[in-house]
């Protein structure tokens, strides 16, 4: 299979490259598409096969649940039961943004593309060339990341291609995303809001909309009051993900402790022949005295580290480096959400100095 690339980059977006994506999707094909948080790999959510299809091109487990990606509010109750009032005052809230919702489905959706479970993920993504896309093909779009599974997330197109060209039909091409970390997961079906995934909405902004909102104990985000040996309440939730080939440390204390570890760390790496990539800020960067060194950006711009870490993880990737040091990210908004990624990613590795 050749893989198509289809700039959609400028603006406007190129219709006919947005139709050419829209007849794949309705004929069973997949297509790579950016929205504000990462690359999706999208397929028709009602078709079994092409669930089946995402899954094997992406060698993803097929009790991993896909996120149903809709245009309308009217399309999550044309799929879902028993939603709560909780569903449309965070769609007010949120939508279309980075927020997916976990509710009851119904027999519109199949178990392909809900990994088995009786509950649906939705989500209306904020990116003009992916709500182009749904109401074009006029498909419900079942859409994981469209990275290999357990590889760092997709934020250009670029990495999809790495991934996935000869895998997937199409890629539409839109230039780097915006966020750069997946959408916050909430599950809608229990009494109270639960946090399943942390994300750039936070529990702070769900509680203003909902009130009470609490956090599954299987999630890792190097909160203490969380148990990470909990089990985890969605299957998604218990394999490692995001991985750099290099293995992963994350260094965590006061700043003048955490230099000093990784540059000690790094020495002993580089003795024993390894080579060595270090996370980094910018205030950071100029006192690590070797390894190479990549910043993830400014601690006052929480924003920047959410969007470069994916893409610095790929970078020390093609960088081919055997062992990666990382500095801690417990930034104010998005901080749970950065280190929830690093942990997976790292597989729950940590030194604290």
């Amino acid at each position: 299979m050749i893989t198509k690339i289809l700039d959609v980059s400028e603006e406007p977006i190129n219709i006919d490259y947005i139709k050419e994506a829209s007849e794949i999707l309705k004929k069973g094909g997949l297509v790579a598409f950016p929205t504000e948080t990462v690359y999706g790999l999208g397929g028709d959510a009602t078709d079994k096969e092409a669930s089946r299809k995402i899954y094997a091109a992406k060698g993803r487990p097929s009790d991993n649940p896909l996120i149903v990606h809709i245009s309308k509010f009217e399309q999550l109750q044309q799929i879902s039961k028993d939603l709560p009032d909780t569903a449309k005052l965070l769609a007010d809230a949120f939508w279309p943004g980075p927020l997916t919702m976990v509710v009851n489905k119904n027999k519109f959706i199949p178990y392909e593309t809900t990994g088995g479970l009786d509950t649906v993920a939705v989500r209306m993504p904020n990116n003009p060339v992916a709500l182009a896309l749904i109401n074009e093909s006029g498909c419900m779009i079942a859409a994981p990341s469209a990275n290999t599974s357990g590889r760092p997330s997709p934020t250009k197109a670029s990495h999809v291609y790495e991934d996935l060209s000869g895998k997937i039909d199409a890629i539409l091409d839109g230039g780097s995303v915006d966020i750069g970390l997946e959408s916050t997961i909430v599950d809608l079906t229990e009494d109270v809001v639960t946090i399943l995934r942390p994300g750039y909405i936070n529990m702070d902004m769900l509680r203003q909309v909902v009130g009470e909102v609490r956090m599954d104990p299987g999630i890792s985000c190097g909160d203490k009051d969380i148990s990470v040996g909990a089990k985890p309440k969605a299957p998604g939730m218990r394999y490692k993900h995001y991985a750099p080939k290099g293995d992963l440390t994350i260094v965590s204390g006061q700043e003048d402790k955490v230099v000093s570890a990784i540059n000690q760390l790094t020495s002993q790496a580089i003795a024993k022949g390894l080579s060595v990539g270090i996370i980094a800020t910018s205030a950071s960067a100029d006192r690590y005295t070797s390894g190479k060194v990549l910043v993830i950006g400014d601690r006052e711009d929480e924003a920047s580290i959410a969007h470069n870490l994916y893409d610095i993880l790929r970078q020390f990737d093609e960088e081919d480096v055997d062992v990666i040091f990382s500095e801690s990210f417990a930034t104010p908004q998005m901080g749970q959400a950065i280190m929830n990624r690093l942990l997976k990613a790292a597989g729950q590795q940590t030194i604290e100095v």
